[in-house]
C-alpha cells in the first residue's frame, strides 16, 4: 500500500488543504491553520519526502498530485478547497488537471503555470545553480542563510525568517535534489483554461520568484479567477504577513464556497 502523506490539522468541517513550497513543510502554515479552523478542517501536509512523509519512488508532479488524492481519500474528503503556495501551487494545478471535480476552490499563491522560460536553457542554468552546493556535499541547512532572505521583502519579521530557515534547514539533500528536478519539469500553461473551480491568484508585491505581473497575466487565462496583490511582501507572504494573507484567502473562500 502506498503511504499516506503526513499531515497536521485543526478544526472540523470541509477540508481546506494547504500545500507548501520547495523549502517548506507542514509547519509553513502554522499561522493559517488556527485562523481557518473555525469553519474548516484546515490541513497542512508534509509533501512526500518532507518532514514525516515517506518519499515517493519518483518525485513527479503526477505522483505528487496522486499523493494529494490519497490524502483526501484518507480524510474522507471527496472534494476540498486547496491553497497551494509556490511549488505547492504547481502541485495544486496538477491535481486539478488529473483529478477533475475534486477541488471546490483554488488559491494559487506565489506560483506560476510553468517553470522558467521556453526552450529549457534557463531551466538547465537554474538547476545547475541550485544543485552546485549539493554536488559539493553541502546540505540545505548549509545554504539556507543565503537563499531565505532573497525570498522575502526588505526587513521581514524576524519570526518569518526563523520559520523559513528552520524548514529549509530540515530538508534532506536527497529530497531537495529530487524536488529541484521535479520543479523544472512543470508546465500546465495549456490547461489554465480548463480550471473549472473558483480561483484566486494571490501575488506578493515584491515577489521575485513569482512576479505579481506574471500572476496577474496567469489569472487572465483561468475562467473563474480573481487576482489580488498583497502589499509589502515577497515570496513567503504567508510567513511575512500572515494577517494580510489570511484576510485575502478568507475573503475569497467566504464568497465562493
Amino acid at each position: 500500500m502506498t503511504a499516506i502523506p503526513h499531515y497536521i490539522s485543526q478544526g472540523d468541517g470541509p477540508v481546506l488543504l494547504f500545500l507548501h513550497g520547495i523549502g517548506g513543510n507542514c509547519h509553513a502554515f502554522d499561522h493559517q491553520l488556527p485562523a481557518f479552523a473555525g469553519r474548516w478542517r484546515a490541513v497542512s501536509w508534509d509533501m512526500p519526502g518532507y518532514g514525516n512523509s515517506t518519499p515517493l519512488d519518483e518525485m513527479t508532479f503526477a505522483n505528487l498530485a496522486h499523493a494529494v488524492a490519497r490524502l483526501l481519500d484518507y480524510l474522507d474528503a471527496p472534494t476540498a478547497a486547496i491553497v497551494g503556495h509556490s511549488m505547492g501551487g504547481m502541485v495544486a494545478q496538477e491535481f486539478v488537471a488529473l483529478h477533475p471535480g475534486r477541488t471546490s476552490a483554488l488559491v494559487l499563491s506565489g506560483t506560476s503555470p510553468s517553470f522558467g522560460k521556453p526552450g529549457g536553457e534557463w531551466q538547465e542554468w537554474f538547476l545547475g545553480q541550485r544543485l552546485a552546493p549539493l554536488d559539493r556535499g553541502l546540505s540545505p541547512a548549509d545554504f539556507a542563510g543565503e537563499l531565505v532572505p532573497g525570498m522575502m521583502a526588505a526587513n521581514p519579521p524576524a519570526a518569518a525568517v526563523t520559520a523559513a530557515m528552520a524548514s529549509m534547514s530540515a530538508l534532506s539533500p536527497d529530497t531537495y535534489r529530487a524536488a529541484l528536478h521535479c520543479l523544472v519539469s512543470f508546465n500546465r500553461r495549456a490547461e489554465l483554461a480548463d480550471i473549472a473551480c473558483p480561483t484566486l491568484a494571490l501575488a506578493g508585491q515584491f515577489d521575485e520568484a513569482a512576479p505579481a505581473a506574471m500572476m496577474e497575466k496567469m489569472a487572465g487565462y483561468i475562467p473563474e479567477c480573481r487576482y489580488h496583490c498583497l502589499t509589502g511582501v515577497g515570496h513567503l507572504a504567508n510567513l511575512e504577513d500572515p494577517e494580510q494573507f489570511n484576510q485575502a484567502v478568507r475573503g475569497f473562500l467566504d464568497e465562493e464556497v
